[in-house]
């Protein structure tokens, strides 16, 4: 095990239990190339994706300059 891969795991123990899972999910997706089957969505995931899907379907859309600014900001 390489020493940046144990100051992850490390760091990883200091997060709260679902935050773990989140990331050990994560992990076995890149260890097993992604072939791992289905990926089952949190519930707070499952509600974000339903508020996304209203507002699509009221045209809620982001514009151009909201875009802009988040990548701006991420971009860093």
């Amino acid at each position: 095990m390489t020493r940046l891969l144990e100051i992850a795991i490390e760091a990883a123990r200091q997060l709260e239990p679902a935050e773990q899972d989140e990331l050990a999910r994560a992990i076995m997706q890149i260890v097993n190339g992604g072939d791992e089957g289905v990926y089952v969505l949190s519930d707070e995931e499952r509600a974000a994706v339903e508020v996304g899907r209203q507002q699509a379907a009221r045209g809620e859309f982001a514009t151009e300059e909201e875009i802009e600014a988040l990548f701006e900001k991420y971009a860093q």
